[in-house]
């Protein structure tokens, strides 16, 4: 194989590219003695930013909230991104690349974000559980499949 036609695949970089914290309840919530409860919520996106580079997001949101009174304890969301350089690389794998490896690699450093973010806030870290990229990477092409209009063609 020629040395052009090898296959590439670079992290050209690594950044937060979005970070918000919110303490909307502060300094009142600071003295409430009780355990919050956390939802977690993630997305993934993947763009083409110039030719063989593309940028991968993984956004985390995490919501801390006061069950009994839904008062909102602390809101963290935080956008890890990376550009990639991918070449030579078949089109029909590009996508799986971007949204499961590229994404694996990203997630460390979000989790890193969010947890550092939250300790700031004055609370204890948030530790994210691993996320199976694989998983919701498969997922969500079943639900696009699912959404796909059949088409039936008449037997004459």
């Amino acid at each position: 194989m020629d040395q052009n036609q090898q296959p590439v695949f670079k992290i050209e970089k690594l950044y937060v590219k979005d970070l918000s914290l919110e303490v909307p309840n502060a300094p009142a919530i600071y003295l409430d003695p009780n355990s919050p409860s956390v939802n977690v919520d993630l997305t993934t996106q993947a763009a083409a930013v110039g030719e063989g580079f593309f940028e991968v997001s993984i956004t985390v949101t995490v919501t801390a909230k006061m069950e009994e009174e839904e008062k909102v304890v602390f809101l963290v969301e935080a956008t890890q991104a990376g550009i990639f350089q991918v070449r030579n690389i078949p089109a029909t794998d590009i996508e799986p690349l971007l949204m499961i490896g590229c994404a694996n690699i990203l997630f460390p450093y979000a989790r890193e974000t969010v947890s550092d973010a939250v300790t700031r806030a004055g609370f204890q870290p948030v530790l994210l559980a691993p996320v199976n990229f694989e998983g919701m990477y498969e997922a969500r092409q079943q639900e696009l499949a699912a959404q796909q209009p059949k088409i039936e063609v008449p037997i004459q």
